[in-house]
């Protein structure tokens, strides 16, 4: 029987988890090695440490609707989308309305999570951690791991002949990157062009000499704003669009969103992907494509080698002069405090089940949270995997057989796995929102039943299925019923516009 639960890390998985054993009436104790909660979210000037923490001028890809927690609202005077700081103080008015604080142990650092002796008849774990150079040893009977897949930065300098060797320039990556003014007047060379790799190079066209991004991919590029100016996962991230992505052939479907696409710029004209791009990455930038028609960044295809001051690329081309390579390569994540015994029985997220359990360990009580990458907001994944894990280990949710978890996982496998294991970019985690949402709510008991509602609910039936798919869906049935749930649904365009209506017009005008 589980009671006491270790929750490792105290950042948006950290804290729902801690807010999920508290509902299920587990004990939690959650471990944070910093001396504050938000994880990535906390912004710091320093890069010591090792810690990983967002760029000064971040703001969410995804909005405050889409990505909050699903009995707690964001305030409605919030903008939409949010600059870290104001992302962190909702995270502390969450973590005061449900009184989390008290249950995490800061500047604690788990030094190990192995398996106790007798794991095989009671599921319990022995967890070590440091306080001050203090190490203390204790004994949980599950763990939830909180930590993420931005845990330390993947630097790939084998795939750059010359970058150690020859080239006489500074090289860092991204996790290091804080502001621009270091890099006025530079020449820079950003690697990568994912979110980051896309934001850092409209960064620092804005005081560089020059700036170069270079990318191996076909990338399509979206606004955080859609048709009328409202958020785009808002008008796009819905029960319908979702229902016509499974009805439609995929041919088909991916043709109307190429064509939807290049409706904003043709992607083609500006080197970035074509029609015809059988593999392709979305990320989010509104100024990316501004910039590579002024000039102030320049696109380019992958490296192939350094001198001493140029980067020589795929396609024969040398820029001269280079002073600073900037890598947005991503991040690798190790969980260095897991029993090695542990870490081996999963190579990746798709070898967890439900992208959160080893399905061969004896018992089911070690949890992977947050380590997904959806189409949608994260933080909402998060949250919803830590209801269902909370309810397994307070018995209300049960797992399949072992046999069955195995299956499931390889059947989601990859037909051809890699030789070698690449734990860095989001392709082995990225999976459609609401796919992954609904699966977990299935799981948990928590899924909307649109049909049922138009029986009973017509307008908020009709809201659910046309509408955003917003975290508040899933606290309307089940465990974890939220009175306020259906008034959240119905409300949540007045809480977009909002902080928009700063400024009264006169319509008769």
């Amino acid at each position: 029987m589980v009671r006491r639960v270790a929750v490792i890390g105290a950042g948006v998985g950290g804290l729902a988890s801690i807010k999920c054993c508290l509902d299920e009436g587990l004990e939690p104790t959650c471990f944070e090695r910093s001396e504050d909660i938000g994880g990535l979210w906390r912004y710091t000037d320093c890069t010591d440490g090792g810690r990983v923490s967002v760029y000064r001028s971040v703001i969410t890809n995804t909005s405050k609707e889409m990505s909050c927690f699903s009995d707690f609202p964001c305030p409605e005077d919030f903008p939409s989308f949010l600059p870290h700081h104001l992302l962190l103080e909702y995270f502390r008015m969450y973590a005061r309305h449900f009184d989390l604080l008290r249950y995490i142990r800061f500047k604690t650092t788990a030094l190990s999570v192995r398996r106790h002796p007798d794991f095989a008849t009671s599921g319990q774990w022995e967890v070590v951690t440091e306080t001050n150079g203090i190490q203390e040893s204790h004994v949980f009977d599950a763990v939830m791991v909180c930590t993420g897949h931005f845990q330390e930065p993947y630097l790939p300098l084998a795939s750059f002949p010359g970058i150690e060797t020859r080239f006489k320039g500074r090289y860092l990556h991204s996790q290091e990157y804080r502001d621009p003014e270091a890099f006025r007047g530079k020449r820079v060379l950003v690697v990568g062009i994912g979110n980051t790799g896309g934001d850092l190079s409209v960064e620092l066209s804005r005081v560089a000499a020059k700036v170069f991004l270079s990318t191996r991919s076909s990338t399509w590029v979206l606004s955080r704003l859609s048709d009328h100016g409202f958020p785009f996962d808002m008008v796009n991230t819905t029960r319908f669009n979702h229902f016509l992505d499974w009805l439609l052939p995929s041919a088909l479907t991916k043709r109307i969103r190429f064509q939807k696409f290049n409706s904003w710029f043709n992607h083609a004209n500006y080197g970035l992907a074509s029609t015809k791009s059988s593999k392709f990455k979305l990320i989010v930038n509104e100024e990316l494509p501004f910039c590579l028609l002024s000039g102030t960044v320049v696109l380019k295809p992958n490296v192939k080698e350094f001198t001493e001051s140029s980067a020589i690329f795929g396609d024969g081309t040398t820029e001269e002069n280079i002073d600073v390579v900037l890598f947005a390569t991503g991040y690798v994540f190790p969980f260095p405090f897991l029993e090695e015994s542990v870490r081996s029985l999963f190579d990746d997220n798709r070898c967890l089940y439900k992208r959160i359990f080893p399905p061969k360990l004896e018992k089911p009580t070690l949890a992977i949270i947050g380590l997904i990458q959806l189409t949608g907001s994260v933080m909402v994944g998060a949250e919803m995997q830590a209801r269902w894990v909370t309810g397994i280990f307070a018995g209300w949710n049960k797992l399949p057989p072992a046999s069955r978890m195995m299956a499931d996982v390889l059947k989601k496998q990859p037909l051809v796995k890699r030789c070698v294991m690449l734990l860095h970019l989001g392709e082995n985690l990225k999976m459609s929102f609401i796919s992954y949402t609904d699966e977990i709510a299935s799981c948990a008991g928590i899924k909307p039943s649109v049909l049922r509602l138009l029986l009973t609910d017509p307008r908020l039936a009709l809201a659910i299925f046309f509408g955003p798919c917003t975290p508040y869906q899933y606290r309307l049935v089940g465990r974890g019923k939220w009175r306020w749930a259906r008034d959240a649904i119905l409300t949540q365009w007045q809480r977009t516009l909002k902080p928009l209506r700063t400024r009264v017009l006169d319509d008769s005008s």
